[in-house]
């Protein structure tokens, strides 16, 4: 059996489709809708959760009789909806995924592309099964929901980071995510909810759609290149030397004084040191429609891991230059469920 036909279980502490499995999936469609106004949030997320269970487990005949696989589904809700939860007044304190995001520079994203109230996310082995599992799930949310935005995303081939890492390549060539929460003491630090106990096992996503001008990029020297991500194109070791598994050592420099990674590549200006926030867990997938680029997908535990590293970026991140932002929001990934605990029971009873 192989791993796009060995089974994910949907159910535990934790959605799955964020640390489990691992490697990620090839395959990513993301849904952005909105939740209509006069629709009750517990009810719909609670049969979504009984639909996931059922698409996972190959039960479900809107399926159409195709395998499952690996398939993972992971659902979040917008800021209004975390807004209106009864849990938001009865927490006793403001509810993590209440925020949203603020608007950043290089960004061309119109208002359709921004926000929303629900995403799902679905990724598997088979890109056949994505779309089927997508219009099963919105055929049973009806019109409760509307949908906003869809994208369809691939995953580069993996390199091995560490023992049970690895990291795909993006559209530049280069390694995307190398660095993020791998232990269980950083998932806990960093990526997973533990407080108030109504959010307790859930995490916040942001979701961009950024188009990538690949041209310019190829233009550059494989140096120039270099400098710009910080890191080798080819094995993804930092600029200072060491393993791709090695911790960018920032103050190298040259003997003429220069640094070795660049102050203006991305390995420096995101580095969760030099920005002071917590790591990001980054799911990144590559897209060609409707034009070549990036879906950037990142959790964390707090948002301002999100917004404070793009703020310092936005000053001199060299990366920058290559991209511009198409879509934008954030969720509140909810807790994980199971079949005698409703996907959001903890929010929305």
């Amino acid at each position: 059996m192989t791993a796009a036909d060995t089974p994910v279980p949907p159910t535990g502490r934790y959605q799955a489709g964020i640390i489990i499995p691992q490697p990620a999936q090839p395959n990513l469609l993301a849904v952005v809708a909105d939740i209509d106004d006069t629709a009750a949030p517990g009810p719909l997320l609670a049969e979504l959760g009984q639909t996931v269970l059922a698409l996972t487990a190959g039960t479900e005949p809107r399926l159409l009789g195709l395998p499952p696989g690996d398939l993972t589904i992971t659902i979040g809700v917008g800021p209004r909806i975390v807004q209106k939860a009864p849990a938001a007044k009865t927490a006793g304190v403001e509810l993590p995924g209440t925020a949203d995001l603020p608007q950043f520079s290089r960004e061309q994203v119109a208002a359709q592309a921004r926000g929303g109230d629900l995403l799902i996310q679905l990724c598997a082995g088979d890109a056949l099964v994505l779309p089927v599992a997508a219009a099963a799930l919105l055929d049973q949310a009806g019109a409760r929901v509307t949908e906003r935005w869809r994208q369809s995303a691939r995953r580069g081939p993996n390199t091995a980071v560490a023992p049970g890492r690895t990291a795909p390549r993006n559209l530049l060539g280069f390694l995307d995510g190398i660095i993020g929460p791998a232990t269980t003491a950083e998932q806990h630090g960093d990526l997973w909810l533990d407080a108030p106990a109504q959010v307790a096992g859930g995490t916040i996503a942001v979701v961009r759609r950024m188009e990538l001008n690949i041209q310019r990029f190829a233009a550059l020297s494989v140096p120039e290149q270099e400098a710009v991500f910080g890191r080798r194109r080819d094995t993804g070791v930092p600029l200072s030397g060491g393993t791709i598994a090695t911790n960018p050592d920032l103050g190298a420099k040259t003997p003429d004084g220069r640094y070795l990674i660049p102050a203006d590549a991305h390995a420096r200006r995101a580095h969760a040191n030099v920005v002071g926030v917590g790591l990001m867990l980054r799911r990144s997938y590559s897209i060609d429609d409707p034009s070549p680029g990036l879906l950037f997908i990142s959790f964390q535990n707090d948002l301002r891991t999100f917004t404070a590293t793009l703020t310092h970026m936005d000053a001199s991140d060299a990366l920058l230059a290559f991209t511009k932002t198409t879509a934008s929001a954030t969720f509140l990934i909810l807790p994980g469920f199971d079949r005698t605990r409703a996907l959001g029971s903890t929010l929305f009873e």
